[in-house]
């Protein structure tokens, strides 16, 4: 057992969730914020117990060969967002390619599925088509940005190398803006004061700007000047909206919305396929990322023309989509009535006749729409991080497709879904990961799953 506020030499040998460095003193485990594989550390140790101890790092004693330079300002480095900006990028795409790999192994017990290497981005900065910026006062002043590591506290973001450029631009207009009229700054601590967030949505093939200003109200001031001076300094940009939010919540967006200049949506292309965006819309914040992971779902699907799919946690139907256009019929579920509403409006604009939604639980929907007769040759699920029901499971095995498609957010509820299937004679025939979010530890796979 390791010493509180004493110092050790600690050599880090893996990266944990969070991006945690995992480092060993003697065999005892100590993690290490802000530590890289092959780092040899000074840590002062901050909490001690039987089995583990947390230190911070005092002296970086000898630099691992993966660390290089941050891209962005030193005073963002407790920025909640990128957790290993300052790894190499080659190494970031290793860590996950073996994350899968090892939770498919400890978990699913799959030792023989093949886990191809984690496809990631030429260049993996500015990929993000959305962004949300709390809004808070400090010692009187205005700031913008992102919430600090594990706090509600707001770090002062000019510029952040993840999200598209645009917003280094509008973040500017909209601090002068709440200095110019005196703009009331929400408290989430004493729920007073007005403006609370700004959200921006960028259409990367299209170009269009979605402003969103969200208030604990109403009302703010001078709306339509705002709308003026965006309009003359930000390209592309399209509507502002007032989203309105009162409650006493983490959740950023409230259900109503009032539009201030434009239409209130903004459209962008994945492939060949046109989506409309609202406000409240969930969409892929990695655009060109997302291409490769549909596509990749796509040839695992291997459709023909008279192939049926059953999409299950289709989303506003952006995977439905893609599959209707090489197969006979596609049928979406959804939990989510708002998402429902934009995969209908998004099966017409692409002209997209052979697309049925269904809105509801996939756990009642999925075997209820079975019992009536529907059925599907392959089915396709892109599940939440906590996986699958296992009654959705049992009906897919029921429905006996040829392939199952399994997009995953989450290795671990992943693997155990797999594993599951496994038992019931479908076997895992390779994974593909994907780098969704380049600088973070989180990773996107492709499973194909084939009947046996």
């Amino acid at each position: 057992m390791l010493l509180k506020d004493r110092e050790y030499e600690v050599d880090v040998v893996d990266i944990g969730q969070g991006g945690v460095g995992i480092g060993k003193h003697d065999g005892f485990t100590v993690f290490v914020d802000g530590g890289l594989i092959s780092d040899k550390l000074k840590v002062k140790i901050t909490k001690s117990k039987k089995n583990y101890a947390v230190g911070e790092i005092v002296e970086i004693i000898e630099k691992s060969p993966f660390r290089v330079e941050r891209v962005c300002a030193d005073k963002l480095s407790d920025c909640g967002g990128c957790q290993i900006q300052e790894l190499d990028y080659q190494k970031q795409l290793d860590i996950k390619t073996n994350e899968v790999k090892q939770t498919i192994s400890r978990i699913g017990k799959l030792n023989d599925t093949l886990v191809h290497p984690t496809l990631g981005m030429e260049n993996p900065f500015r990929y993000r088509n959305k962004a949300q910026f709390p809004i808070q006062k400090i010692d009187g002043k205005t700031v913008i940005g992102f919430y600090k590591k594990k706090s509600h506290d707001v770090i002062p973001t000019d510029k952040c190398i993840i999200q598209h450029d645009v917003n280094d631009k509008i973040i500017k207009i909209i601090k002068t803006y709440i200095k110019a009229y005196n703009v009331s700054i929400y408290d989430e601590k004493t729920h007073t004061g007005v403006l609370r967030h700004l959200v921006t949505k960028v259409g990367f093939e299209t170009k269009e700007v979605m402003v969103v200003l969200v208030a604990n109200g109403k009302k703010l001031p001078y709306l339509n000047e705002l709308a003026s001076v965006l309009k003359e300094n930000v390209p592309g940009f399209k509507t502002l909206v007032l989203n309105t939010n009162r409650e006493k919540t983490n959740v950023i967006l409230g259900k109503e919305n009032k539009v201030i200049y434009g239409d209130g949506k903004i459209n962008d292309y994945i492939g060949d396929l046109v989506f409309e965006i609202s406000p409240l819309s969930f969409f892929q914040v990695n655009p060109s990322q997302t291409e490769v992971l549909y596509n990749k779902a796509l040839e695992y699907a291997d459709l023909k023309e008279n192939d049926t799919v059953f999409d299950i946690y289709c989303g506003i139907g952006t995977i439905s989509l893609f599959l209707a256009q090489k197969a006979k019929k596609v049928y979406g579920v959804e939990i989510v009535g708002d998402a429902i509403k934009d995969a209908k409006i998004n099966a017409k604009l692409n002209k997209l006749e052979n697309t049925e939604f269904f809105v509801g639980k996939a756990e009642e929907v999925v075997p209820k729409l079975y019992k009536e007769g529907k059925t599907a040759n392959v089915v396709v699920v892109d599940p939440p991080r906590k996986g699958c029901e296992e009654s959705v499971l049992d009906t897919i095995v029921s429905m006996e497709p040829d392939k199952v498609v399994y997009v995953s957010c989450n290795p671990s509820t992943l693997a155990r879904d797999l594993a599951y299937l496994d038992e019931r004679g479908y076997k895992c025939k390779e994974i593909q990961p994907v780098d969704m979010f380049p600088h973070t530890m989180h990773v996107e796979s492709v499973a194909l799953l084939c009947r046996d």
